[in-house]
């Protein structure tokens, strides 16, 4: 078994107890199958991002304890909706939903996409701490990025979904394929498909534990 060299210490005993117990409760809620070596790196991505955060400002989430809800089980709500083997995280930024996500589904590759470096880097740091063999971050714009493949399923926390949906971006969605779009409110527009002419919507309320306000996720089916 891979083992881990981040050390979460200087998050203190109550801390650290803390981020494990509402884990694992929030695991449990989801109805998911997390290892104990799973666990062990999600706690770590924790360790990772406190450290990082204080330097790079990654994410405005300061609270270890708020992380575990806002971004590891936020990302891990949308788990259950991946679709095939190969997924594209656009605007990854501090690497979500792509790296819990990628953590919790080794069998699929991922890759990351952001056009920050600072949080390229942190990706890439993060990916050789973590010792995850199926992530690839990649520094791009999402109108430049031409990587030469289609992918099963496209994911997003932070893109409109104007952006993704252009002809061009939409392109890189594989038929059959799942496009997911997180969100907080419902979205009250009418999502225009044009680039996936004859794709079918749905949308979904999250129930995310330990997070009190509205969750939803686009899921945007080309079949």
């Amino acid at each position: 078994m891979y083992r881990l060299n981040i050390s979460l210490d200087p998050l203190g005993a109550s801390v650290r107890s803390g981020i494990e117990e509402r884990l694992g409760q929030g695991i449990e809620a989801l109805e998911l199958v997390c290892s104990p070596e799973q666990q062990e790196r999600l706690m770590a991505f924790i360790g990772l991002l406190v450290r990082w955060n204080k330097a790079y400002n990654l994410t405005a989430v300061r609270d270890p304890l708020e992380m575990v809800s806002k971004h590891l089980l936020d990302s891990l709500a949308v788990l259950p909706f991946l679709f095939g083997d190969s997924v594209l995280d656009i605007g990854t930024g501090a690497g979500l939903p792509g790296l819990p996500l990628a953590i919790m589904a080794p069998e699929r590759r991922f890759w990351l996409l952001d056009s920050n470096n600072k949080k390229v880097r942190f990706v890439r740091q993060a990916v050789l701490d973590l010792g995850l063999a199926n992530v690839e971050p990649v520094q791009s714009r999402i109108e430049t990025y031409r990587p030469g493949q289609k992918f099963s399923t496209i994911v997003s926390r932070a893109v409109a979904a104007e952006e993704i949906l252009s002809a061009p971006n939409a392109a890189l969605l594989a038929n059959p394929g799942r496009l997911l779009l997180m969100k907080g409110r419902q979205p009250d527009e009418r999502i225009e498909t044009a680039g996936l002419p004859s794709a079918v919507v749905e949308i979904h309320r999250l129930g995310v534990p330990f997070l009190d306000v509205p969750r939803h996720l686009i899921e945007i089916r080309s079949d």
